[in-house]
């Protein structure tokens, strides 16, 4: 080849190489301030929290007609029912013995001990801390007047103003470090007493209303123990709730809770009294107020909250320190440490700017966006994986979180470059290993047997379809694989071996061979939860992917491959197909589009949320999308579906189907002014974390592109629409697998 050719087009690379170099950065500020939250709305509630903790406000930037304050180490446990001892709770969550023959079913004479097993341990409300009148009188929303808030994204600081009697108020709030709840309230009503903070606690409840939990119970006495006051501007003690559950065993629920104020606002605090039983009221002593409060839970031999992960036959209740005393504090302190954590995520991992773009959608798909991503750093970043409406109360489950939906929760933390907010939600799988393989073993099969729906203890609640919905049993595989990528090294390998290995196992075990020789999944519950059937397209498509990657870690760690698994493998029903030529439910359920149109649907999720498999006919699964988008029942369905479907039209070449379906305008895909994904029986977060795993996919593409999709896979933003009406810039994303 010539040597001036050569030349030349090293000179053209060079001049490519300096031309995407000095592509100028993301503006990323510029982008997040275009979506602050702002409103007009009494009502609603919006988070200010650390992933961990969160302190939801209403209007008047505190909870005074709404909004709990929720911890993922908040949990509580409920007495057992009369007769019943802690020895009758079967660790594993079911009585079940032997392998799957169908729905899990709870013995007919223990329903009181089933009902109990589904409430608890259930997520509990820490405090409220409202604004309200001399004397702890209620305020009334109608005197609340010429309201506005905002909350600032890129300082995570919420801003309200509004009138009462016609004096203005302002109230800023914020989340310090460690924690610690920040308000610098300023009135003259401070000042003359007509205003006051008053904070209380709940019994712990799992109804859901405006606050959680039952206020001003006088069955269920609030306990105030260790009651110190230090250095003039604080009061510390533990609120402690007891529940005896038979003769030798109690269940406590205890934070060491901690109220003081600046020392250059000086405030009085009144501590309960007959009149105000539980009550703490906090009064100023000028126009400006700057109060903290800080709720930490005990600290445990064990982690894990109310009960030890184990060892479940005993509670640990055993409070080890009282947090320090708050000197030297300032709202100004407490603002800064918000306003560095949230600019430290904000300037992390990546980010998306749709701005150039001439679709008139693109500010509302981009306000999706950015919100989803201080919704789940808000909501699901802590000790456990979210449940389904993560801090912002609680939910239909008492706040128990879905296996299956860990992956909706967190994955999308490794496209996004901030892996180390899913490190501590997935550690579940760590934790709970042992119980695993206990539930594995009392079914009689082999590894580790993935729970459903959990709190602390892992224990799984009761439901029929327990040991049968299969799809969560794959994801920590998938989890590995993704750390895997962003730190490949020997340590990330050993780190995950035995979880590998183990879900495997019971992965391998799990299938019923034929005469035939053909192994299916059977019984299996499909995502969409429609029933008890066999051979579901997607599980035996995750199978493969599962059983595949499984051995391929092995041989990364120089193990050689499980053979009993590669014949399993091999081995697996095909997926099924009907006469149209794209893909069904199950084996036997042909009817997907004329009886099963609505829930999940499953049939795209192989070429989706799943990259290309052996197995896997890309036509097929190009067919089935199209399909599915003009006939499936959108309005039947649940707000992660929407980025699901999203995801399989952008890797089978359909990206007008992809930004079609993203901004569908089902109620099942909604996002309200916070930007919470509605899509559910309550504040739904899958949708939002789902939506940010199809954003990734969309602009970063995807490791392996199916043939018929590869050339297209090269351009910019592979997963948007190549029509001249987007202009996608991102940057810090990490293509999906």
């Amino acid at each position: 080849m010539n040597r001036f050719f050569l030349s030349g087009c090293l000179f053209l690379m060079l001049i490519f190489v300096e031309f995407a170099e000095a592509e100028e950065p993301l503006n990323r500020q510029a982008i997040v301030s275009r979506h602050d939250i702002q409103s007009h709305s009494l009502s609603l509630q919006i988070p200010v929290g650390d992933g961990q903790f969160c302190f939801n406000v209403d209007g008047t930037g505190l909870q005074t007609f709404g909004g709990s304050t929720m911890a993922h180490d908040g949990w509580f446990v409920e007495p057992l029912p009369e007769g019943y001892s802690w020895s009758d709770v079967p660790a594993s969550g079911t009585f079940q013995k032997g392998r799957n023959q169908g729905a899990d079913k709870f013995p007919e004479e223990k329903e009181a001990l089933r009902q109990w097993m589904i409430d608890n341990p259930h997520s509990a409300n820490l405090a409220r801390i409202r604004l309200m009148k001399k004397n702890a009188i209620p305020l009334q929303e109608n005197e609340i007047e010429n309201l506005s808030r905002t909350m600032t994204l890129w300082t995570g600081v919420h801003a309200s103003s509004f009138t009462v009697q016609g004096t203005p108020v302002t109230v800023t709030t914020c989340l310090g470090n460690d924690g610690i709840v920040a308000l610098r309230i300023e009135s003259e009503l401070l000042k003359t007493g007509d205003l006051e903070v008053v904070v209380d606690f709940p019994w712990p409840s799992s109804d859901d209303g405006v606050w959680v939990g039952q206020f001003d119970s006088p069955a269920h006495p609030v306990i105030l123990e260790s009651m110190e006051k230090s250095s003039g501007n604080s009061v510390s003690f533990v609120h402690k709730l007891v529940t005896r559950m038979d003769d030798a065993v109690s269940f406590d629920f205890s934070r060491n809770v901690q109220l003081g104020w600046n020392l250059s606002t000086p405030c009085q605090i009144v501590l309960p009294s007959e009149d105000n039983p539980g009550k703490f009221r906090i009064t100023a002593m000028s126009d400006v107020m700057e109060f903290f409060a800080r709720f930490a839970a005990p600290l445990h031999e064990k982690s894990g909250g109310v009960i030890s992960v184990d060892d479940t036959s005993a509670p640990l209740t055993t409070v080890k320190d009282v947090p320090p005393v708050f000197s030297n504090l300032s709202f100004a302190k407490l603002e800064q440490e918000s306003r560095e954590r949230w600019e430290t995520f904000w300037k992390s991992g990546g980010a998306v700017d749709l701005s150039g773009s001439t679709d008139a959608r693109w500010m509302e798909l981009e306000r999706r966006i950015v919100l989803s991503q201080f919704e789940m750093r808000t909501n699901s970043a802590g000790d456990f994986p979210s449940p389904e409406t993560g801090l912002l109360g609680t939910d239909p489950w008492r706040g128990k979180f879905h296996m299956e939906m860990v992956w909706w929760h967190l994955s999308h933390y490794y496209l996004w470059g901030r892996s180390d907010l899913a490190e501590r939600g997935v550690s579940c799988y760590f934790r709970y290993k042992q119980l695993a393989a206990q539930l594995a073993r009392q079914l009689g099969y082999k590894g580790y047997k993935w729970q459903k729906a959990v709190g602390p203890d892992g224990r799984t609640a009761p439901w029929i379809g327990n040991q049968v919905l299969l799809w969560k049993q794959p994801h920590p595989i998938f989890f590995a694989e993704l750390d895997y990528r962003i730190h490949p090294t020997r340590e990330t390998l050993e780190k995950w071996a035995d979880i590998v290995d183990g879900t495997a196992e019971h992965m391998a075990d799990y299938p019923v061979f034929d005469d035939d020789g053909v192994a299916h999944l059977d019984p299996v519950m499909p995502p969409s939860e429609q029933g008890i059937t066999k051979d579901t397209v997607f599980d035996l498509t995750y199978w493969r992917w599962g059983l595949d990657k499984a051995n391929e870690w092995r041989e990364r760690m120089g193990k050689p491959r499980s053979l009993d698994w590669d014949e399993v493998r091999m081995a697996l029903a095909p997926l099924p197909v009907n006469e149209e030529g794209v893909f069904v439910h199950s084996a036997e359920w042909f009817d997907s589009f004329s009886k099963r149109n609505w829930e999940h649907p499953d049939l795209i999720g192989v070429l989706g949320m799943l990259p290309p498999i052996d197995g896997v006919d890309s036509e097929i699964a190009t067919r089935t999308v199209t399909k599915v988008f003009h006939e499936w029942q959108w309005d039947r369905c649940w707000g992660w579906d929407f980025p699901w479907m999203a995801m399989a039209a952008a890797r089978t070449g359909q990206q007008e189907l992809a930004i079609e379906i993203l901004l569908s305008s089902s109620p099942r895909n909604a996002y309200d002014e916070r930007g919470v994904n509605t899509g559910g029986p309550c504040p739904y977060l899958p949708g939002n974390g789902g939506l940010l795993y199809a954003i990734a996919l969309m602009c970063a593409g995807w490791e392996q592109p199916a043939p018929d999709t590869l050339e297209h896979s090269l351009s910019n933003a592979p997963g948007f629409p190549d029509n001249g009406q987007w202009n996608v810039r991102w940057e810090g994303l990490q293509k999906a697998l």
